[in-house]
């Protein structure tokens, strides 16, 4: 609370001594910056103590604590037990390892404190740029629509939703999806991630109307188990209206057959929609993109700029090849939402009616500075990188005779284990040791009902090196696991 040069009590929160504030801020970005620089030299991980956990069980603070203070709580009590994705070493999941130019985009839009709900401002221009930009990777027309969002559970939804709006027409929005007397049914591989299931429950369609489709030895959905799917359904009465293909599957790696998928649902006039999570991007490596054909006759594609992007979190994207299609599954007609043709209301269509969200941050300036900063051939250089970085992996791990691997590397995870009499449980200690060590951190999947290690390379600071500290750990703590059993 200040006052004003006449002694009136101003509410702001802005400081009464911004050259305090500055310095205080620079420290802070410094922070940041030597963090980025010398993460190499602190562990991927590691736990939390409980007296350090305890800290964070205050009750609401009534007064105010200096900044500096603050700030040296973060230091000291945050920073160093954060789950380590910006590290080299890190392999756990599909997190990109992020930059400091994204960084440095995020504060520049957090200053700025837009609101991209709507309304006529340059912030929405920006990510309009970044919706070209992605119509032309991916081949899609000039009247395709996009946002970002969260990430891809919410790009998966709004992808089932515009789907729903397809195939039961815009009443359903009024009347809801029992009114049609249909049963919608839709189908995705075995590999396919657990947020599809829970698109298929948030559009109130049920997780019982997703058909799981095995996969074949190559972990792709099965094309001819999809179709007889798709018969039987028809048959039984339902109405199939959904294919969600995978571009990276979240065990191994895998992509599906999008063209063989487009055919299947171009035949059957049913939605075709591309879980490319993280894959979908390899659309900018010329090695890696030949393997996604048929993703350009997608007709949504829901992928992150936040894993092989490297964009900092959050920034997930939708795509969809039908703008006006995805505008009449979720514009609104309210009147605090009314549009005119000059002002500050207009530049319609606005972001929000095109998702479910009417607050939106600024996620576009961080995904707009890191292609522009570091350009589409060096973002493709760095996915080629991760998956030439898998391929050495598979190799190394062929010429240790303790490890084997547990499925094919299409891309740039990697499932191994130790061998072992007791393998199951000597591969899950095993991952855990590893985390605790702080030298690397893998995680642990389930492949034909036996314990893997995972390691998904993403992060563009991960290098050969790297790859060889996680197998000589594995070694030495596969050996003392194996000797506890």
């Amino acid at each position: 609370m200040n006052q004003d040069s006449h002694g009136t009590t101003q509410h702001t929160l802005d400081p009464s001594d911004w050259q305090t504030l500055r310095t205080q801020g620079h420290r802070m970005l410094d922070d940041m910056l030597d963090y980025l620089e010398h993460i190499r030299e602190r562990p991927v991980w590691q736990p939390i103590p409980q007296p350090v956990r305890d800290l964070f069980h205050e009750t609401l603070p009534a007064q105010p604590t200096d900044l500096a203070t603050v700030h040296a709580s973060f230091m000291r009590d945050v920073l160093p037990f954060a789950v380590g994705n910006a590290h080299p070493g890190f392999m756990g999941w599909v997190h990109g390892g992020g930059t400091p130019v994204g960084m440095l985009a995020e504060m520049l839009a957090a200053g700025l404190n837009a609101n991209l709900g709507g309304r006529d401002q340059m912030p929405i221009e920006v990510e309009r740029q970044v919706l070209q930009w992605m119509r032309d990777l991916f081949g899609f027309p000039d009247s395709a629509s996009g946002l970002f969002v969260t990430g891809t559970s919410m790009a998966n939804l709004i992808g089932v939703l515009v789907a729903r709006t397809a195939a039961l027409g815009t009443g359903v929005r009024q009347s809801g999806v029992a009114a049609s007397g249909k049963r919608l049914t839709a189908y995705t591989s075995a590999g396919a991630h657990g947020c599809i299931a829970q698109a298929m429950d948030l559009a109130g369609l049920g997780m019982d109307a997703l058909r799981i489709i095995p996969v074949n030895d190559q972990y792709q959905m099965d094309s001819a188990a999809l179709e007889q799917a798709i018969t039987a359904d028809r048959s039984a009465g339902f109405t199939p209206f959904f294919i969600a293909a995978t571009a990276g599957t979240v065990d191994v790696g895998a992509i599906d057959d999008l063209a063989v998928l487009a055919d299947i649902a171009q035949r059957e006039a049913l939605w075709f929609h591309v879980d490319g999570a993280y894959g979908a991007l390899a659309m900018l490596a010329p090695d890696i993109a030949p393997r996604l054909r048929g993703i350009e006759r997608a007709d949504s594609i829901a992928f992150d700029f936040h894993k092989w992007g490297q964009v900092p979190y959050d920034a997930g994207f939708i795509l969809v090849r039908d703008g006006t299609l995805h505008y009449d599954t979720f514009a609104s007609p309210a009147a605090y939402l009314r549009r005119e043709a000059c002002g500050m209301a207009g530049g319609s269509p606005w972001p929000c009616d095109f998702g479910p969200d009417l607050s939106r941050g600024f996620r576009a300036l961080k995904t707009w500075f890191t292609i522009k900063v570091y350009g589409a051939e060096q973002l493709g250089q760095v996915i080629s990188g991760t998956c030439a970085l898998a391929q050495y992996m598979k190799q190394r791990i062929e010429t240790m005779p303790m490890l084997e691997l547990m499925a094919p590397v299409a891309l740039n995870i990697v499932c191994f284990r130790y061998r072992s009499e007791h393998a199951d449980q000597v591969n899950t200690q095993l991952a855990a040791a590893l985390q605790a060590s702080g030298i690397a951190a893998p995680s642990t999947t389930t492949l034909n009902g036996h314990v893997a290690i995972r390691a998904a390379i993403v992060n563009h600071r991960t290098e050969t090196r790297d790859i060889d500290a996680l197998l000589q750990a594995t070694l030495a703590f596969g050996e003392a696991a194996a000797r506890t059993r």
